[in-house]
């Protein structure tokens, strides 16, 4: 089936995790539910794409309103509120923002969620890409 319909194939599959999800204990059902929605438990790598852009706007906007504060002034590199973004959301990618600035407050809160998104985020991306690359 996987080679003639590979979307009715990863439909079955996404069926069968979301079936499975019903038998799990809250905590694991929560954890599913939330795979399901943001990725599609893998199965819809597209999401996560999707998810990336939306966060890298909001990222972007956030630190474009309210910059944060150099670390050593007079060594930072000028802010730039998307590449400090895509510094924090994009793992192993270093454009030198990320390092060279600090956010307070909320904004270092939105820092801490943009890299685990990152890294969860950018990781389902890239096995998506592989699976497809490997048909």
């Amino acid at each position: 089936m996987s080679e003639g319909e590979p979307e009715a194939a990863r439909t079955v599959q996404l069926a069968k995790e979301r079936r499975h999800r019903a038998t799990l204990p809250a905590h694991a059902r929560l954890w599913g539910w939330a795979q399901d929605i943001t990725v599609g438990y893998g199965f819809r790598p597209v999401r996560a794409a999707a998810w990336l852009f939306s966060l890298m706007f909001l990222g972007t906007l956030a630190y474009a309103l309210h910059h944060p504060t150099p670390l050593k002034a007079g060594e930072a590199p000028d802010f730039n509120p998307l590449v400090y973004t895509l510094d924090l959301l994009l793992p192993i990618i270093d454009f030198g923002q990320g390092n060279a600035y600090s956010a307070h407050g909320w904004y270092q809160w939105l820092g801490y969620a943009l890299i685990i998104a990152g890294w969860l985020l950018a990781t389902t991306v890239a096995a998506g890409i592989t699976r497809a690359v490997s048909r």
